[in-house]
């Protein structure tokens, strides 16, 4: 038997009730993998039973001593309720030519979704709940740039915290995970995860994304609705079937799961949401009556307000160019005074089919525009003598004083007084 093989098959009474680190004394085995053994061990400083994760030696092969190094230093930055917590690392030194790292984590008591998965399907309600805690999980750690890479139900622990809750999911063995856009841990062209929940672009070799988790999220969630692997088979099996035909969703799910399946497996990267939402989608399930999911969020055109009216401020400066020099001997050109005429002309109006350059007023629109440009002006002087009555001092007199008015608006009060005088 390969050593490699000879050690990690190590029985519990070999190793059982032995101290790593002058520190953990070792139990039960709980897990076992092609690299490591899971045991419960015992914190004889804290008091406390840990899981502790033992590697197998590799003395020889330099790329697996840097896959352990980037887990114990991934796990060492991790801290969200959906993933499994790091408490210490240490070495294995009792074969001193064959130096073993190991882990001690928080020791979660209940079962894997993988064996979960065996006893029954999972209700959706319950699924939920299971789906939305290690999409929250994904999202912390898709958040600080790193991919897990290996989502499976083997490797997502229930707990249930309180009697009668529902499980909680926790995320764990980031032993394969990679820091986006960093050097690959493993051999160039190598196939890393487990075969049954690749994303199409592991089984092709291309870039990596979250989007690999979220697709691998997708199958899991699937075979608790189905309680069966949607590919099976040997590795290369399970991975090209997933290139030639999408996984088989059940007719009698409900819509909104069967959308969110879909969406999450879908071959191109790009179209699968992100893991934020695919929480909030299954935050909405567990107050729908139907236990369906939300819908997920979408990209929404951008409505830009309506600019608001602003009434046209009226100063004491120069009158406008379009009116003539004497009110009295001409009439407005601009459309606003043009409108005002033609309201009030009455009958007088011009056509709607009228071209707008051939308009005239007509006699008795003249005459009504001389009248209203009159009242505009006394409006005018009305509302400047007023103001600056107001703020003027009273006449000692008792008699009513009125400010002198200058200027182009004077000369032309000037001129409407002499028109009005008897």
């Amino acid at each position: 038997m390969h050593r490699k093989e000879r050690v990690v098959a190590e029985s519990q009474s070999s190793i059982s009730s032995e101290v790593l680190g002058e520190r953990y004394r070792l139990g039960e085995v709980i897990g076992r993998g092609g690299m490591s053994s899971v045991y419960r061990a015992k914190d004889e400083n804290l008091g406390r039973d840990v899981a502790l994760k033992l590697f197998a030696p590799q003395p020889h092969d330099a790329d697996e001593l840097k896959r352990q190094e980037a887990e114990i230093m991934l796990l060492a930055t991790l801290n969200h309720p959906s993933l499994v917590t790091l408490f210490d690392t240490g070495i294995d030194i009792r074969i001193p030519d064959e130096p073993r790292p190991f882990l001690t984590m928080e020791l979660i008591e209940g079962q894997d979704l993988r064996s979960r998965i065996r006893h029954s399907a999972v209700p959706l309600d319950e699924l939920a709940v299971i789906g939305a805690g290690i999409a929250d999980g994904l999202s912390y750690v898709h958040g600080l740039g790193i991919i897990h890479r290996d989502i499976k139900p083997g490797n997502i622990l229930l707990v249930q915290t309180r009697p009668g809750e529902p499980v909680r999911a926790k995320v764990t063995d980031f032993g394969i995970a990679r820091i986006a856009d960093s050097t690959r841990l493993t051999v160039t062209g190598a196939m890393v995860g487990t075969a049954a929940y690749l994303s199409p672009e592991q089984a092709m070799g291309s870039p990596l994304s979250p989007a690999t988790d979220i697709y691998s999220l997708g199958l899991v969630l699937l075979e608790c609705i189905k309680q069966a692997t949607e590919y099976p088979g040997s590795a290369v099996e399970s991975a090209v079937a997933r290139l030639y035909r999408a996984p088989t969703i059940p007719q009698d799910l409900p819509a909104g799961w069967a959308d969110l399946i879909r969406s999450m497996t879908a071959l191109d990267p790009l179209e699968r949401p992100k893991s934020a939402d695919i929480e909030a989608a299954l935050r909405q399930a567990l107050v729908s009556p139907t236990s369906t999911p939300g819908e997920l969020a979408r990209e929404t055109i951008r409505v830009l307000p309506a600019r608001p009216f602003r009434a046209p401020s009226i100063t004491a400066g120069p009158p406008s160019p379009n009116w003539s020099a004497s009110p009295t001997k001409g009439h407005s050109k601009s459309s606003t005074s043009s409108e005002a005429t033609q309201s009030l002309a009455g009958a007088d109006a011009p056509k709607p089919g009228t071209p707008p350059e051939t308009r005239r007023p007509s006699r008795k629109g003249q005459k009504l525009a001389l009248p209203m440009a009159i009242l505009v002006l006394l409006g005018l002087a009305g509302g400047v003598v007023a103001l600056t009555a107001s703020q003027a001092p009273p006449s000692p007199s008792g008699v009513a004083t009125y400010p002198v008015v200058t200027g182009t608006l004077g000369d032309h009060l000037q001129e409407l007084q002499k028109s009005v005088q008897p």
